[in-house]
């Protein structure tokens, strides 16, 4: 008996990061969006675990991705059993598409994706919000995998709340180009940069006033775009701000850093597709190439 669930990648449209707590962790304002690209987790119940051998294993076609207990999916597999005493064996195999250290949320989707996938083989014990509990256990952005809708995130990110449905209408469908260098940037780094300057800190009455102004109107998904960490990015990686500069520029997008980066986005609108659409973005593709490189990664989505 065997489940595959999709583990959809998320970006950040609005991102706030407003100041230090005394956890460690960082209070921000933020949303995000699931998107119509990401891996594929499978797991395989192998029966009550009988001997010595681990009780979850897991397999990835990504090389560079650990498979030790250091992996978000195993961390959250061992949550799942603390949780409910569950004693099945489960092997799990990750196809992965998202790339590594990029701020578009992969780990923390694997992780909801094997929670899933063991609430459903083990005939669901765990009820939405005690998943929802778990999952927050796990990584401050893991409770968004929860919800397939654009969400805001509060607190370190495990405080989840609905967009209103003319808010959400208005990203969904939303066609968007990701694309990321062959370097990643490091979460705990970017946020330890924050730390220490202090500086690229968003008062938090000024991130919810420009939030909820957004919410209340009318206006493009463009003019929602926003992310304060890349200031700490930008300093270091100028490479990710000419380019960002160029592709408003000559193309006119709204393009912004995911997260904490590496990978960033340009919204390409939520119209069909025609002939004058698919050349401007192969020409947005050939710039992106042509300033990083051919290594550049580069994917086109969907916001759901």
């Amino acid at each position: 008996m065997g489940v595959v669930l999709f583990s959809p990648a998320k970006i950040n449209l609005f991102l706030a990061v407003t100041g230090g707590r005394d956890d460690g962790y960082h209070e921000l304002v933020s949303v995000a969006a699931p998107l119509d690209f990401g891996d594929e987790l499978t797991a395989e119940d192998g029966g009550p675990r009988a001997d010595d051998r681990a009780q979850f294993t897991l397999e990835c076609d990504h090389p560079e991705l650990p498979v030790d207990d250091s992996n978000l999916i195993l961390r959250a597999a061992r949550a799942f059993v603390v949780a409910t005493g569950w004693g099945q064996r489960v092997a799990f195999k990750l196809t992965k598409r998202i790339p590594l250290g990029a701020g578009l949320g992969g780990g923390s989707s694997n992780a909801v994706a094997a929670l899933r996938a063991l609430n459903q083989l083990s005939g669901g014990r765990l009820g939405e919000a005690r998943l929802a509990e778990v999952a927050s256990t796990l990584g401050s952005d893991c409770a968004l995998f929860l919800k397939n809708a654009p969400v805001v995130m509060r607190g370190r990110g495990e405080r989840i709340e609905a967009l209103p449905a003319a808010a959400a209408g208005r990203l969904r469908g939303q066609r968007v180009l990701l694309f990321k260098p062959s370097f990643a940037i490091s979460t705990a780094w970017a946020y330890g940069r924050m730390a220490a300057g202090g500086a690229d800190y968003r008062p938090a009455g000024d991130a919810e006033a420009r939030l909820a102004a957004w919410l209340r109107g009318a206006a493009p998904v463009g003019e929602l775009l926003f992310n304060n960490m890349e200031g700490v990015a930008f300093e270091k990686y100028v490479a990710l701000p000419v380019l960002l500069e160029r592709l408003r520029r000559e193309f006119g997008v709204a393009a912004r850093m995911s997260g904490s980066g590496s990978a960033c986005f340009a919204l390409l609108g939520g119209t069909p597709e025609n002939g004058e659409q698919t050349d401007r973005r192969a020409r947005m593709k050939h710039l992106i190439k042509g300033c990083w490189g051919p290594a550049a990664w580069v994917q086109e989505a969907q916001i759901v």
